[in-house]
């Protein structure tokens, strides 16, 4: 995640320099006090669409990949609905990715939230929930929560047979969103105005045209929109020249089109440079148009860049076994789920002689062999792991220690009995196995404890052998 963190600030740094790098080579092409005006507006503009990008377009990408996971809709399309299942899926959401998730349910109309509460969807009382699920789109965006408005992302869910199974999506405040759209009018005089695909203003720099209790103002409102043509109405408003409180403004239009949402930048410009600044603009908001959507191409790149990060993140490259921080992983979800599970640790009894003796190059050939036998004589249940240099690691689900044993017993024989090729040479190896055995949730260290004791005892005494030791809350 730090990683993935680290390249994405890079790109926004990239970003930010080579839009202003552009926007200066513009400014040569006019008088020297016309660019260095430009230039301040430039700057004033960029991290604006950058919020846009952050508060409006990251959290769509991110629901939109999340809605197509398996978990979530076998989690909806359950006959009986597990709350406590949905509430730690929302709450591992809410923390990896800083956003408050909901699964809007059909089937219970309710409506749960990632911080614990839930909401009962009743006609009347919650009208957003049979608004959209009246409309054909399968995603809607839109403003609630009025004392702290929050942009919201509603997605229908289906099941395999389009079954209409309820709303998953994300809430996220817009309180600094708007605190910066008002410091932005304050010092460079610019308005900013979102409107819906009904022509409704959903967020503005203005606090006096934002909707109050779910009543929205409409763009056909505004005083200065009432002034234009009938032609100028129904057609772009990009680049239109209008009078607005006694002042010249240009209008800048931008759709933004994952959410039909259009976005009107309203510029002040003096007099004298009316022709001059209308040009410079329209410059700016093309190169920033260009620059958006290379960022937003940039992003779900880097979105799938993340994911094939963490998949081998959790893969040890020389066994391709699950490592250390997978395997712990697995063994928490078993203790969360409150199975019973038998823990092996088996030890590699002379892999280190093999490696001084044939040189390391044969030990990893002997390592991935060995991790090659273990998992086909595995079930599909069970989990294998590399836990270190020469040990491997065991996770038996809903198995008991007699089992164990006997699967121990049976891979101990297994490896004695092999002769492992190099491609040089032939090389016999033996293994220690440690079993340790839970059937009450427990940290994974507590359990490989009692197992590593037992594994102790067996080095101990030569090796090549299977011991359990149970734990003392048994």
């Amino acid at each position: 995640m730090n990683i993935f963190r680290t390249l994405h600030r890079s790109i926004l740094l990239l970003f930010a320099v080579v839009a202003i790098s552009i926007v200066i080579l513009v400014h040569f092409s006019v008088s020297k006090i016309v660019a260095e005006q430009s230039r301040a507006q430039q700057q004033s503009l960029s991290p604006a669409f950058e919020l846009i990008v952050e508060e409006l377009m990251a959290p769509l990408h991110i629901s939109q990949t999340l809605v197509q996971a398996k978990e979530l809709k076998e989690l909806m399309a359950a006959s009986k609905l597990d709350e406590a299942a949905i509430f730690n899926t929302l709450e591992r959401l809410r923390t990896e990715f800083d956003m408050n998730f909901f699964i809007a349910s059909e089937q219970s109309r309710r409506q749960y939230h990632s911080d614990g509460s839930i909401t009962e969807l009743i006609d009347g009382d919650v009208s957003w929930y049979f608004k959209s699920k009246g409309q054909p789109a399968a995603e809607v965006a839109d403003i609630g929560k009025w004392g702290d408005p929050h942009f919201y992302i509603d997605l229908k869910v289906f099941d395999e047979s389009e079954r209409f199974l309820g709303f998953f999506g994300v809430g996220k405040s817009l309180r600094s969103f708007l605190q910066l759209f008002s410091q932005y009018k304050e010092t460079y005089g610019y308005d900013f105005i979102f409107v819906d695909k009904d022509t409704n203003i959903t967020l503005s720099s203005d606090p006096t045209l934002l909707a109050k209790n779910a009543k929205f103002k409409q763009l056909a409102d505004l005083p200065w929109y009432k002034k234009l043509s009938t032609d100028e109405q129904q057609g772009s408003l990009n680049n239109l020249l209008i009078k607005k409180d006694g002042y010249d403004v240009l209008i800048a239009e931008l759709n933004i089109q994952p959410l039909n949402w259009t976005l009107f930048l309203l510029t002040p410009l003096d007099k004298r440079q009316t022709e001059i600044g209308r040009g410079f603009i329209i410059s700016v908001v093309t190169l920033l148009a260009v620059i958006f959507g290379l960022f937003l191409l940039i992003y779900n790149l880097l979105y799938y860049f993340k994911q094939d990060m963490q998949k081998a993140r959790q893969i040890d490259v020389l066994t391709e076994l699950a490592n250390r921080s997978n395997v712990t992983l697995k063994f928490n979800e078993m203790m969360y789920q409150k199975l019973s599970v038998s823990l092996v640790l088996i030890n590699l009894d002379h892999l280190q002689t093999a490696n001084e003796t044939h040189g390391r190059e044969s030990g990893d050939v002997v390592l991935r062999q060995i991790a090659s036998m273990l998992k086909l004589e595995l079930r599909e249940s069970d989990i294998l792991g590399r836990w270190a240099g020469e040990e491997f690691i065991l996770l038996l689900p809903n198995t008991g220690s007699d089992e164990a044993m006997e699967i121990a017993l049976k891979l101990r024989d297994g490896l004695d009995g092999m002769t492992f090729n190099t491609g040089t040479m032939s090389i016999r190896m033996t293994a220690s196995f440690g079993i340790s055995f839970t059937a009450t949730p427990l940290t994974i260290n507590e359990v490989i404890a009692a197992a590593d004791n037992a594994l102790f005892a067996v080095k101990r005494e030569g090796g090549n052998a299977v011991q359990l030791q149970l734990l003392d809350e048994q």
